[in-house]
């Protein structure tokens, strides 16, 4: 057992330039990898950076007295969290503020405008039939000429083509359709009427968000009269027909209030962008609930190269309820074979449909971009929150409060930077080269992967994640002196300095994994229990945990290795931090104390 040790510690004496070379070329590809990116310096935090603060207050809904509630609150929080995320550590933090307020911060840097038209749309999401769309501060109607191929666009956050269709199953492509689309106006205003008075869109129109009035026209609407005898009152059809004749979403002060208060089972009124066009709709009930949607997301059209679409899921009852509004809607003329998918009172999509679909799964395709895809499915994913808020205040932090924290944190690091470095050269005065050294390997290796990460994973540089890249400089340093220590500990004992080296570190590594493994282990349980900023101080703290493992073992060590073959250390010269007299070594005692032995055996 002894040759192979000793064959071991020669092998592992002669390739500490391996190790040193390793870590050099490692850096220097993420080095090149920084640059290359563009990102080259660190993503900053609000905190620092400044940004934008959004305080949501929870409000009961009509009915649901009860809805605020911890289990609603958290699963707000994470549907946003996901929503403003879905645009992975990401700045962006969504948490709880007492039991009714959700406070979001958007950091300077992010897409705000787009993270917070993400996160202020917090209404429910509803699919709703079409009754009438027409392009808005215009009296005439576009639809009734229109060709099915012109059958639907998108609104804010999506906006397909007015190409878009749905698609059964994925695999059943939208036909043109069976119906002409070449209804008169006259057909048109009936067709319209009668869905108003019916309380849900007649047999004529739209198909209605019960299940069982799409099977049964002649079933009850979700008034509770039937369509003949009115779910609705005439005046109050009349007067939702003038509220949609006199709206003009073209008016920021119009679109605002458009539909506002509508319960889904009444119809109501909604404004869409189509493109750069402001549409206002007439709809219909509602015929699924976004709930019921299971899953949502962008995909690429491989098999015919359509391009962009988005694919859904529903669960098993919008499955049955979406089987059912899309077959009526498939028997009717443009735009009544349109579903309009409505958010925050605003229609951001409305496909048209000819073709039944009754699997569960659908598509929405058009003149898609990957990114009006992925943002429709994200609305369509994350759209359906528990309960709706509304914005109680919006602050803006500057980015000059931000600049003076980041100068203050700095500044503190280099204190501590150099209170250490201080601390090293009078203490072990040439082995402080080798310290220095490493503390600079380690900080490289945290400022390239920082900054690389903030592209990545959107992880940004708050005054917390300072912090805990301040404390990293004592942990580091903590093992570096770990193994010094163990070293002169070796010499102490009368070793010369190559020995003392690798015998010093096998106790050594076991310390410093140790104390890195704690470490380690608490930030991780800090950064899984904790919320916020508390989580960049984690991240970080982990971070530098881990370099300080991979800096010790590669760079540390070898250059140790290579340093004791050098005279100035190796004869123990007094600057070198490795002199034996300094450190008490007493080799004399060592020789005098062996032959002790076998003279006092002899006696006996």
């Amino acid at each position: 057992m002894a040759a192979p040790k000793k064959g071991r510690s020669a092998g592992a004496q002669s390739r500490p330039g391996r190790s040193l070379a390793l870590i050099l070329i490692a850096i220097a590809a993420l080095t090149g990898g920084m640059f290359a990116s563009g990102h080259t310096t660190p993503r900053l935090g609000i905190d620092l950076a400044g940004g934008t603060s959004i305080t949501l207050t929870a409000v009961n809904e009509p009915g649901q007295p009860n809805a605020i509630n911890k289990t609603n609150m958290d699963t707000a929080v994470e549907i946003m969290n996901r929503r403003v995320n879905g645009l992975g550590v990401s700045e962006t933090e969504v948490q709880t503020q007492g039991d009714r307020n959700i406070i979001v911060n958007i950091p300077r840097g992010t897409n705000s405008k787009e993270a917070r038209a993400q996160v202020g749309t917090t209404a429910k999401l509803y699919f709703r039939p079409v009754i009438q769309r027409d392009v808005s501060g215009t009296g005439a109607s576009t639809t009734p000429s229109a060709s099915p191929s012109t059958g639907s666009g998108a609104g804010s956050g999506a906006s397909p083509s007015p190409s878009s269709s749905a698609k059964a199953n994925g695999k059943q492509k939208a036909t043109s359709g069976s119906a002409s689309p070449t209804a008169s106006a006259t057909s048109q205003g009936r067709a319209v009427t009668d869905a108003l008075k019916a309380g849900s869109p007649s047999p004529s129109a739209a198909g209605s968000a019960s299940a069982k009035t799409s099977a049964k026209p002649s079933a009850k609407a979700p008034g509770g009269a039937s369509p003949s005898a009115s779910g609705a009152p005439a005046d109050a059809a009349g007067k939702l027909q003038a509220q949609y004749a006199a709206l003009d979403c073209s008016k920021p002060e119009q679109r605002a209030t458009a539909g506002k208060g509508a319960k889904p089972g009444e119809p109501t009124v909604a404004c869409g962008k189509d493109g750069k066009v402001w549409t206002k709709f007439l709809l219909g009930p509602v015929a699924v609930d976004g709930t019921e949607v299971n899953k949502a997301q962008a995909a690429y059209d491989t098999q015919s190269a359509a391009g962009w679409q988005v694919q859904m899921t529903f669960n098993s009852s919008g499955t049955k309820k979406f089987a059912d509004i899309t077959s009526q809607l498939a028997r009717k003329t443009t735009p009544q074979n349109e579903f309009a998918i409505v958010l925050d009172d605003e229609v951001v999509s409305h496909p048209y449909v000819q073709t039944p679909i009754t699997g569960g799964n659908a598509e929405i395709s058009g003149s898609f971009s990957q990114q009006d895809a992925q943002s429709l499915a994200n609305m369509l994913s994350y759209g359906a929150l528990p309960l709706t808020f509304k914005e109680s205040s919006v602050t803006t932090v500057t980015a000059a409060l931000g600049g003076e924290q980041l100068q203050a944190g700095l500044v503190a690091g280099a204190i501590g930077l150099a209170l250490v470095v201080i601390y090293l050269v009078v203490y072990y005065r040439g082995l402080s080269v080798i310290a220095v050294a490493s503390l600079m390997v380690s900080a490289s290796l945290t400022y390239v992967i920082m900054a690389l990460l903030g592209p990545t994973i959107h992880f940004a540089l708050n005054l917390p994640a300072v912090c805990g890249a301040i404390v990293a400089i004592g942990i580091t340093a903590d093992s570096f002196i770990v193994y010094f220590e163990r070293v002169r500990d070796e010499i102490r004992e009368g070793r010369s300095l190559r020995p003392a080296v690798e015998r010093a570190w096998p106790r050594a590594r076991r310390t410093i994994l140790v104390s890195d493994f704690v470490s380690f282990l608490a930030a991780a349980v800090l950064f899984i229990v904790t919320v916020g900023k508390v989580q960049g101080f984690a991240f970080t703290l982990g971070l530098t945990t881990l370099l300080d493992v991979v800096v010790v073992f590669l760079f540390t060590k070898p250059l140790l290795t290579l340093l004791a073959r050098r005279k100035f250390y190796a004869s123990g010269h007094r600057w070198s931090g490795l002199d034996p007299k300094r450190l008490g070594a007493k080799p004399p005692l060592r020789r005098t104390r062996r032959p002790s032995a076998p003279v006092e055996t002899k006696e006996a």
